[in-house]
């Protein structure tokens, strides 16, 4: 490339991103990532699968912007044209490459398949384009330039793109850490309602008018997006500033930035004391064992889960009593205690975190309507903890607040943050 690209375009192929089942995210990092390289993105779009379509976007996306970023449709079926819609708006071949060919082979053999014949069509590059070689797939990438302007082509399963994007178009771009672009940092927070984190941020805003603050809330967790302009090394005493003036005004409330969550976070405490946890679920149906168990390394700390929907299952597998769940109910402080106590009993952990509810649309009473949940922490050196909660929103954010809520007890809980209490 002869000079610096500032602007461009974003399309994502597919006809099930037009649909409700399958969401574009790799136009999110993209937009992050030419960002960081002073590149702005002026236009974002998705389209189908069909030639037409195809056509019309790619040549739009071209007469807005410089550069264009395709992701999707390199794939082996008769559906994956992107490739071949770029080669005729740029009037160029599509010329077979026996080393590419060849690779795919080997690469199915590997896995001891014989590699089907459609999946020679992978080996077909576009004439005089840069090929970029996929580690860690089949369809190779492409950077295509013509007329000023700049196609690059990637793969449209994530972990493919970002794989190419990051050891292969990156350095093609020609730019370093000394070009001006747009840095992002993410601030998290648990346990406070968005007007109260609001309120407390208000100093923060009026003293950086210049740096944009985007605040997000959801599920029982707030982000706070931070954004700078300059190089890398600018933008991050920028953004160092700003971060410091967020935690003084917030406090531990924050449990991590950027890419951390908080089952990532709890865990590492949980590591870091030489702690274990098994749960009880109830209303959360296992995801908060989902949640725990996305982090790798989890099974260094988590013993495993009782799923008890039925209070037959409460009774049986933890222990719970008869008579509790007669007096007070399944969904009850009294209920989640013996739940947090029992599946710590049954597993042998060093703590059990309990969660009963009723995320509705059904259920609730006028004592406990929708979304009341309890949740309880029994810890092996005697702790006991109860809270409970009156939670908004539909079924799936009710179950996905309470395992935030969870969480955070326990992340509270491993860092002395709880007053004594049984």
């Amino acid at each position: 490339m002869t000079a610096p690209i500032e602007a461009a375009s974003i399309l994502a192929v597919g006809s099930e991103l037009l649909g409700t089942t399958k969401l574009d995210t790799n136009s999110l990092f993209l937009t992050g990532e030419l960002e960081t390289l002073g590149i702005s993105v002026l236009r974002k779009a998705c389209v189908g699968d069909d030639w037409e379509g195809l056509l019309s976007e790619i040549s739009t996306a071209l007469s807005r912007a410089p550069l264009l970023v395709i992701t999707g449709g390199l794939g082996p079926t008769a559906d994956d044209r992107t490739k071949e819609a770029v080669a005729h708006i740029f009037d160029r071949r599509l010329l077979r490459d026996d080393e590419i060919l060849s690779r795919l082979k080997q690469r199915f053999l590997r896995r001891g398949m014989e590699m089907p014949k459609v999946n020679e069509k992978q080996a077909d590059v576009i004439e005089g384009s840069v090929v970029l070689h996929n580690p860690v797939g089949t369809a190779p990438g492409y950077l295509v330039e013509a007329a000023g302007k700049t196609v690059v082509l990637l793969p449209g399963v994530p972990r493919e793109m970002k794989a190419l994007w990051g050891e292969k178009v990156r350095p093609l771009l020609g730019r370093d850490t000394s070009a001006s672009g747009v840095h992002r940092r993410v601030l998290k927070i648990a346990g406070m309602a968005e007007s109260a984190v609001e309120e407390l941020i208000k100093p923060v805003y009026a003293a950086h008018p210049e740096e944009p603050v985007t605040i997000l809330a959801g599920g029982g967790e707030i982000e706070l997006h931070l954004s700078a302009r300059g190089s890398a090394e600018e933008a991050a005493r920028k953004l160092d500033a700003l971060e410091a003036d967020f935690r003084k005004a917030v406090g531990a409330e924050i449990y991590g930035r950027d890419t951390e969550t908080l089952e990532g976070v709890a865990g590492e405490l949980l590591r870091l004391k030489g702690k274990t946890v098994a749960l009880a679920e109830s209303c959360t149906g296992g995801t908060l064992a989902g949640r725990m168990t996305d982090v790798a390394g989890s099974s260094d700390y988590f013993l495993g889960a009782a799923i008890t929907y039925a209070n037959s299952a409460k009774v049986e597998m933890l222990g719970v009593s008869p008579s509790t769940l007669e007096k007070f109910g399944a969904v009850s402080e009294e209920t989640a205690r013996e739940m947090a106590a029992g599946v710590r009993r049954q597993f042998g952990s060093s703590i059990g975190l309990s969660v009963t509810g009723i995320a509705g649309p059904g259920g609730g009473t006028p004592e406990k309507p929708v979304g009341t949940v309890f949740l309880a922490l029994d810890s092996d050196d005697g702790a006991r903890h109860g809270k409970r909660l009156l939670l908004p929103g539909d079924r799936a954010m009710i179950r996905r607040w309470t395992t935030s809520a969870a969480l955070l007890l326990l992340r509270n809980f491993l860092l002395g943050r709880l007053s004594p209490g049984r």
